[in-house]
Order: structure tokens, then sequence, then C-alpha cells
């Protein structure tokens, strides 16, 4: 939960405590860089990691997908914590946590001993990104600050996801791939060191007194861990065993039994009525819908870049420029093309430039790097004013 704090209200800030807040802000940045970083940067050197782990096709996807079911399973729950215990000392010691997994790296010759890693690194990020926005929230006094403040960090972590499968591309072909994690190290070093200059520590009335849900921490753990398992046991198993079926069931209770929880619990972690809102609800659907979609098409391109049609892992990487380019530059024509059409009609084309994008690949990929181009342009296109639109929205 994001309050107004009274860190700074009531007083101006002094040019000191102003350049601490941009140092602070430059951690956190750094955190939203090594959340967006994390996964796209390890997606071009799959191919690398499966011949030198001899790791399986399986076991690839868990290098990847651990990461995101661990950090997404368990954000809500240690939202909570950090909430009773305090956001900063929670942040500082996932960053903690993160340096450490991340130099674990080095010494993983196992494709088990790496998935263990990432798992790891999933913790790290589930007590690191949740609280970036409220402790950004409370580092300037001005309002006018604090607006500049909150899309330099999503800028960052934006810049992360497009130039991440890049970097990868160009890092492996003068280092091994487990250089590519251990970029995380100096990244939680910067962060922690800026983080414990920059920001106050906790103070006792700014936290929750409440009691911590445990039980529905747990459900949603288990719900939301359970839903982004079940896709990759249907790609295992295959839709025709029961298996596969049987987790979709499993989630479904899961995910029940918390939305009765949090409905009867005095207490809940999540207020259940922000998400019946059909402007919240829609706009988180958009920004899910939008975000599984880029980082499912750089995944898959990536993987056939290489696999299938023999590029180098750097040539693959100048294969995502498209996708960068229209990430990283398209937010200038945001403001004007929302302020022309309305957020409306700006939500339907974006939604629809990704649906075109998805179709344009799945249908003509194969015919030639052209079409690869322009998928993955038009995906990354309509993220981007997805992302403005689906924030509007819930906010």
């Amino acid at each position: 939960m994001i309050r107004r704090s009274s860190y700074q209200s009531g007083a101006e800030q002094t040019p000191q405590s102003l350049k601490e807040a941009w140092i602070a802000l430059a951690g956190l940045s750094a955190v939203f860089l090594f959340e967006m970083l994390d996964n796209s940067i390890l997606n071009v050197a799959l191919p690398t990691i499966g011949r030198e782990l001899q790791a399986s096709a399986t076991a690839l996807q868990w290098v990847t997908g651990v990461y995101s079911v661990v950090f997404g399973g368990l954000m809500l729950a240690l939202s909570a914590v950090a909430d009773r215990f305090g956001r900063r000392n929670v942040m500082l010691l996932g960053l903690v946590l993160l340096g450490l997994t991340s130099l674990a790296t080095a010494f993983v010759t196992t494709a088990g001993q790496l998935i263990a890693v990432r798992a790891a690194m999933g913790v790290a990020a589930a007590m690191t990104t949740p609280g970036s926005l409220a402790l950004a929230f409370r580092l300037f006094a001005d309002d006018r600050l604090r607006v500049r403040a909150m899309p330099v960090i999503s800028t960052v972590g934006l810049v992360g996801l497009a130039v991440g499968p890049i970097a990868g591309g160009f890092v492996l072909a003068v280092a091994p791939w487990q250089s590519l994690l251990l970029v995380n190290v100096p990244i939680a070093a910067v962060a922690f060191a800026a983080i414990r200059i920059g920001i106050p520590a906790d103070r006792l009335d700014e936290l929750h007194r409440d009691p911590v849900d445990i039980w529905g921490a747990v459900l949603g753990t288990a719900a939301i861990a359970s839903a982004l398992i079940a896709p990759a046991l249907f790609v295992e198993a295959g839709a025709g065993t029961w298996f596969p079926w049987a987790s979709v069931a499993v989630t479904i209770a899961f995910a029940a039994a918390f939305a009765w929880r949090e409905h009867s619990f005095r207490c809940p972690l999540l207020d259940l009525r922000l998400i019946a809102s059909p402007l919240v609800s829609s706009g988180l659907a958009f920004k899910a819908s939008a975000n599984l979609a880029v980082a499912g098409l750089g995944y898959l391109v990536a993987l056939q870049l290489q696999l299938d049609w023999g590029w180098t892992p750097a040539q693959a990487a100048l294969g995502m420029l498209p996708q960068v380019i229209v990430l990283v530059a398209g937010g200038a024509l945001i403001g004007v093309l929302v302020g022309k059409l309305g957020l409306n009609r700006a939500a339907w084309l974006s939604a629809s430039a990704v649906v075109v994008g998805l179709a344009v690949y799945a249908l003509l990929g194969r015919f030639g790097y052209v079409w690869i181009a322009f998928s993955l342009a038009l995906v990354a296109a309509g993220m981007r004013v997805v992302g403005v639109v689906a924030g509007t929205n819930v906010m």
C-alpha cells in the first residue's frame, strides 16, 4: 500500500536533501532495471546455456520461468511483510540477497543449480520491486518532483526490457554466459549504497500495525505460483494428459479460497473491491497481456533466430533492434497519440497492434526476417501505449 508520506511534508527540502533524494531515485531505478533486464538479457543466451550445461528444452524453460513463478508468487506476501517491518529494510535485505545469488552464478555447473539460483533471484525481486514506488514517493516534498520521479523509474525499467537482448548478444561474443547474471552484482551494490544514503530509515508511525494475513499470503502465493506453472505443464506433458488440467483446477481452487479469505478477513492483504472496479481490472488486464506478448515474442524470436536460422548471439541481438527502437523512442509519440484519440480509442488501437503483431509472427514469421521485424515493432508499439492507458486507468 502506498501512503502519502510525512517524511518531507511541511518543509522545503534543502539542496543537500534533494541531491540525496535523486541519488536514492537512481538506486530505485537500478532495482527496476534489474527486474526488467533479468529475463530479457538471458533469452538470447538460452541456446548457449543449453549446450554448455547439456540442458533440455524443459530445463531451459524453467531457467527463465522459475524466476517469474517465485517473483510473482511471493510478491504479495513480501509486500505485506515490508508494510509491517519497513519497506526500506526489506529492500536492502533483498539487494543483499540479489548480490549473493548473482555471484553464485559463477559456480554453476548444472541446469538444476542454475534453476535454484534463478529461484533465489526471484525471492530477491519480490523483496525489492514492490516497494520501489512507495519509497520513491517518500523522497520528495514537492508533488511536481514526485510526478517527474515516477516516469524516471518506469523508463529505466523499460530500457532494460528493450536493451536486454541486444546487450546479451554482444556480451556473449566476448564473455561467458555467466557474466549476464554477474552484472546484477554491481547493480545491487550501487542500488544498496544509493538507497542507504538517500532514503531515511523507516519510521514506526509509517508502518502498518495490522496483523499479517498469513493464510491469505499462503493462498495468494499458491494461486499465483500454480497459475504460472500451469502453462509450462501443458507444454511439458501435453493437453491430452490429466496432469496439466489438474493444475488448472488447483489454481482455480486456490484463487477461490484466496478471494473468500480476503473478503472475510478484517485485515486483508488485498482489497478486492479495488480490482472489482472496471477501470482497475481493465488496466491490469491490458498491462499483463501486453507484457506477456512482448516477453513471449522476444523469447521465441531469440530462439528461432539462433536454433532454427543459425544466427550467432550477436546477430540475434541485432535482430531484436526493431523492438528496442520502438520501446525506447516511441515514448515521444504517446502523448500526441493519446491526446488526439483519447484513452478509449488509444486503448483499442494499442490492443489491436499487439494482436496483429502476434498474428503476423505466427503466420508469416517463418517466411523471412522482415515479417519478424514488423511483428516486433507492432507489439512493442502497442505495449508502449498500453502502459500509459493502463496506468491512467488504475490510478
